[in-house]
C-alpha cells in the first residue's frame, strides 16, 4: 500500500506509553513525525470527545483542519499523511467493530496493536524522505495513567512559522528520535536526517553567482550486460513463458548497438545528428561557413531557397547526393565575414521529387519554424544567433546562456501537466515569457516539484494539442522564440521544479508542405509504406522503427531538447500505439503474456524504446521517462540493462477512465469501493506508476473535467472564490447547491484516494487544481 508515493512497508517503530488524557493534548503535538502532523484533543475522559486533527503544511505555513466529530468513548483514530502534509487518510471505528469496518477512507489499512486497552489509541504514521516508516502509539489506562509521562509532558514543540520545510523536519526528528530514546526504542532508523539535502524533501529555490553559468555533466556511455535478456524476470517468474521473445528482442538490441559502434563512431555520436544534418556552422576547404545536409534518398535534385537568395536559387545554392541518400551544401561566408544566410532568415528546400515534380519543403531538421500572417504553410526560419548572452539574459537575438543547475530528481513526482499556449486567463495564446512570470511562482506555491509542459514541438494545426507535430526540432513559435523557452526552463529550475516535455515519437503530422511526409516525393522515407504506414484512427503517419535513418532523426530528437533545452525527462507520447501493430486500438488486453509477446508486437518500435531509455539515461543521469501505455506490458518500467523497455514511469492511465466511468453511470450509494481500489493498485510490482484522477485527455479531448461531471451548471452560479470555498448565494444568482456541497467533497475524495493509492507519482492537469485542501 502507498501513500504519496512512499511504501509501507519497512519495520515499525512503536512507542507505547501510558498517560493521562490532561496531557495527551501536549504530547501529541510535541511527538509528531515529519509529516507535521499536529493532532490536538479535547479530554478524552468526556462521554463524547472531540477529535479535531489538523495537519500544519511547512511549505506553506499554515494549518488545515480535516475532520471534527464526535467519537465514542470507546474509540480508535488512525491518521496518516506524507512527508508534505498533503496526502491525509483517517480511520474512525469503535474498537468493537471488525478490523475492515475500522477505517472508512482506507478500509485495509490495519491497526499496529489489535488488543487495544479500554479507553483510546491513537496511532500516527509518517513516511520521511527517505520513504522509512515513523510510528506512534499512545493507550491511555484511565486507572493507571500519571506514573509514566513526566519526562514527555516536558518536551515542547519548537515554533515553526519562520522555518523552511528541512528545520522543520530536523528538529522534528530530534523531539521524535529524543522520545524513542526515552523509551528505550531504536533509534537507528533516524540518525541520518540532518545529512539530508533539501533536494531530498523539495528543491528550494536556487541561488548562484549573477556570473554562473550552468555546464552540463554528462554521463559515461554503460557497457550492454552479458545475459539473454531475461533477467527481468527475477520480478516475475511466470514471465518465462515468454523468454523466447525476450531473447530475440535483447539480440536484436544488442545487434543495432554494436552496428552503431561500428557504422557511427558510437552511441554518443550517433544520437547527435543534429550537429551534422540541418543548418550548422562549419569548415570546408579552409573556409568558415554554414553546412546543409538532408537525407532524402528518393529527390532527383535539391537547392536551398529563402530570403537570402529571393526565392530562387543560384548555381552554389545546389546540394550534391552521396551514396547515403544524403544531400550536402556548404555556403561560404561572404567577404566581409557574415554569413550567407543570417539568423531569423526565413527558407525551405527546394527538391525534384521521386515522382519528378518539384517541391519546396522545410528541412526536416529546422531549429524553428513561423507561420506568417494570412499564410496556411509555415516557413522554415534559420536560428542561430550570433552573440552569446549573459547567464539568465533573456534576449531573443542572443543565445541563452542557462544559468541554473538541474533540480535533483525528485524521489515521488508532483506533476502540473500544462499547455503554455493554454495558461493565460484571457482569450489569447500566452507566451513562454508570460508563463515563466505568472504560472511558475503559482505552481511552486501549490506544491508541485514537476511541470509537464505539453505541445512544444512545432505543428502546423494548433487545435491537435501539439500531437500532429511537423517539425521535431522546432520549439513552437505561437509562444516565442527558442530563447525565451530556455528561460522558461532555466527559471523553472532556479524554482526547484523539473521540467518534462510531453515528446510525440509515436506518430507525425501528415502535412507535407510544412511537416516532414513524403519528404522526397516517396511514401517512405522515415514511416513505413502503404497502409502499415497510415494510423487510420489519428490520420497521421507511423514511423519505421526499424529503419536506421529514423532511429538516428528520433534519437536525436529526444537528445537535442535535452542538450539544447535542458529538459529534464520526458512524457513519451502514444506507446501503446507504437509497441504493437494494432495500436492498441480495438483490441482489449486481459493480461495473457501471448497478447503482449507475440506477432501482434512491434519489436523494432519496442528496440527503439529501449535505445532511447538507454541513450537518455547513460547521457543525463537525472533523466525520467513516462510511458503512456495502456496494455499493461510487463518489464516496461524495468531497466533495459534486464531486458526490460526501460522507462521510470507507466502513466496509470486507468484511473482516469474509472472515474469517469463510476461518475457517468453510478449514483453515490452503489460505487463499488472493490472495483475503485482494484483500478487504483492495479499495477506490477517493482515497476512504478504516475497516477492521475484526469489529464488532458479528460479535460480537453472528448471529455469533461471530473468537476463539471459532479457539478455541471452550479459551477458557474454557486461558486464564491475566496480563501476557500464556501457554499452561500451569490448575489443574484440564487440560494446555495447542494449539488456543489457534494461536488467538491468527492472532487476532494477523488484526488486524495488517487493520490495516495494510484502509484508512486501524481500528476494533475492545469485548471483542475482546485479543491486540494
Amino acid at each position: 500500500m502507498t501513500f504519496g508515493g512512499y511504501t509501507n512497508a519497512v519495520a515499525h517503530n512503536k512507542i507505547e506509553s501510558k498517560i493521562s488524557s490532561s496531557v495527551l493534548q501536549q504530547h501529541a503535538t510535541a511527538v509528531t513525525g515529519p509529516a507535521i502532523l499536529a493532532p490536538s484533543y479535547s479530554s478524552l475522559s468526556a462521554l463524547q470527545p472531540q477529535l479535531i486533527t489538523t495537519v500544519l503544511d511547512p511549505l506553506k505555513n499554515r494549518t488545515v483542519q480535516i475532520f471534527d466529530e464526535p467519537i465514542p468513548d470507546d474509540c480508535h483514530a488512525e491518521l496518516h499523511a506524507d512527508y508534505a502534509g498533503y496526502a491525509v487518510m483517517w480511520g474512525l471505528g469503535n474498537k468493537a467493530s471488525s478490523a475492515a469496518e475500522c477505517c472508512r477512507m482506507c478500509k485495509d489499512f490495519k491497526s499496529p496493536n489489535k488488543d487495544v486497552p479500554h479507553g483510546c489509541h491513537i496511532w500516527i504514521w509518517c513516511g520521511d524522505p527517505s520513504g522509512r516508516c515513523w510510528t506512534m502509539d499512545i493507550h491511555e489506562h484511565r486507572t493507571d495513567c500519571d506514573a509514566n509521562h513526566s519526562k514527555r509532558t516536558a518536551v515542547n514543540r519548537p515554533a515553526v512559522e519562520s522555518a523552511s520545510a528541512l528545520e522543520i523536519l530536523k528538529r522534528e526528528n530530534e523531539l521524535l528520535k529524543s522520545t524513542l530514546e526515552e523509551a528505550g526504542a531504536d533509534t537507528s532508523v533516524y540518525q541520518n536526517l540532518n545529512g539530508l539535502i533539501p533536494e531530498d524533501i523539495w528543491s528550494p529555490a536556487t541561488t548562484v553567482p549573477d556570473d554562473h553559468a550552468f555546464i552540463e555533466q554528462y554521463g559515461a556511455p554503460s557497457e550492454t550486460p552479458h545475459h539473454d535478456g531475461t533477467e527481468c524476470f527475477k520480478w516475475d517468474n511466470t514471465m518465462w513463458s515468454a523468454a523466447e521473445h525476450f531473447k530475440y528482442r535483447w539480440n536484436k538490441f544488442k545487434n543495432i548497438k554494436n552496428a552503431i559502434d561500428v557504422n557511427e563512431g558510437g552511441f554518443e555520436k550517433f544520437s547527435q545528428g543534429y550537429k551534422h544534418f540541418g543548418l550548422n556552422r562549419g569548415e570546408h576547404e579552409g573556409k568558415i561557413g554554414i553546412w546543409y545536409r538532408e537525407w532524402a534518398p528518393g529527390a532527383k535534385a535539391l537547392c536551398l531557397v529563402g530570403e537570402f537568395n529571393a526565392w530562387s536559387p543560384k548555381d552554389d545554392h545546389w546540394a550534391v547526393k552521396n551514396s547515403f541518400g544524403v544531400w550536402e551544401l556548404f555556403l561560404a561566408d561572404n567577404e566581409d565575414g557574415t554569413p550567407v544566410i543570417l539568423h531569423r532568415t526565413k527558407l525551405k528546400c527546394r527538391l525534384e521529387g521521386a515522382d519528378g515534380n518539384w517541391y519546396d519543403r522545410i528541412p526536416a531538421w529546422i531549429k524553428w519554424a513561423t507561420q506568417d500572417m494570412n499564410e496556411i504553410q509555415f516557413n522554415g526560419v534559420h536560428w542561430q544567433p550570433e552573440e552569446k548572452g549573459a547567464p539568465g539574459e533573456v534576449d531573443p537575438e542572443k543565445s541563452y546562456t542557462f544559468k541554473y543547475p538541474r533540480p535533483e530528481k525528485p524521489r515521488s513526482l508532483k506533476i502540473y501537466e500544462c499547455h503554455v499556449g493554454m495558461s493565460s486567463a484571457e482569450p489569447k495564446i500566452n507566451s513562454y515569457l508570460e508563463f515563466r512570470k505568472d504560472m511558475l511562482p503559482r505552481i511552486r506555491k501549490l506544491g508541485y516539484n514537476a511541470i509537464q509542459i505539453m505541445a512544444i514541438q512545432e505543428h502546423a494545426y494548433y487545435g491537435s494539442f501539439g500531437y500532429h507535430v511537423t517539425n521535431f526540432f522546432a520549439a513552437s513559435s505561437r509562444c516565442g522564440t527558442p530563447e525565451e523557452l530556455k528561460a522558461l526552463i532555466d527559471e523553472a529550475h532556479r524554482l526547484g521544479i523539473v521540467v518534462l516535455m510531453d515528446i510525440v515519437h509515436s506518430h507525425a503530422s501528415k502535412n507535407t508542405g510544412d511537416g516532414i511526409n513524403m519528404f522526397d516525393g516517396t511514401d517512405s522515407m522515415y514511416f513505413h509504406s502503404g497502409a502499415r504506414g497510415n494510423h487510420w484512427m489519428w490520420d497521421s503517419r507511423v514511423f519505421n522503427y526499424g529503419n536506421w535513418e529514423t532511429m538516428r532523426f528520433l534519437l536525436s530528437n529526444a537528445r537535442w531538447w535535452m542538450d539544447e533545452y535542458k529538459f529534464d525527462g520526458y512524457r513519451f507520447d502514444g506507446v501503446t500505439s507504437m509497441m504493437y501493430h494494432h495500436h492498441g486500438l480495438s483490441y482489449t488486453f486481459t493480461g495473457r503474456y501471448d497478447e503482449y509477446f507475440g506477432l501482434s508486437t512491434d519489436v523494432d518500435a519496442v528496440v527503439y524504446l529501449m535505445l532511447v531509455n538507454n541513450m537518455l539515461h547513460d547521457t543525463f543521469p537525472t533523466a525520467i521517462t513516462i510511458g503512456e501505455d495502456v496494455s499493461g506490458m510487463p518489464a516496461f518500467c524495468r531497466p533495459w540493462q534486464e531486458g526490460g523497455v526501460g522507462f521510470d514511469y507507466r502513466l496509470q492511465m486507468a484511473i482516469a477512465d474509472k472515474w469517469i466511468e463510476v461518475l457517468k453511470k453510478y449514483g453515490d450509494h452503489q460505487w463499488g469501493m472493490g472495483d475503485i481500489v482494484h483500478t487504483l493498485t492495479n499495477r506490477r510490482y517493482m515497476e512504478a506508476c504516475v497516477g492521475y484522477a484526469e489529464s488532458h485527455d479528460q479535460a480537453l479531448v472528448g471529455d469533461k473535467t471530473i468537476a463539471f461531471w459532479l457539478m455541471d451548471k452550479d459551477m458557474y452560479d454557486c461558486m464564491v472564490r475566496g480563501h476557500k470555498l464556501e457554499l452561500q448565494a451569490l448575489p443574484g444568482k440564487g440560494p446555495q447547491s447542494p449539488t456543489v456541497d457534494r461536488g467538491i467533497a468527492l472532487h476532494k475524495m477523488i484526488r486524495l484516494v488517487t493520490l495516495t493509492l494510484g502509484g508512486e507519482s501524481y500528476l494533475n492537469f492545469m485548471g483542475n487544481e482546485f479543491g486540494r485542501s
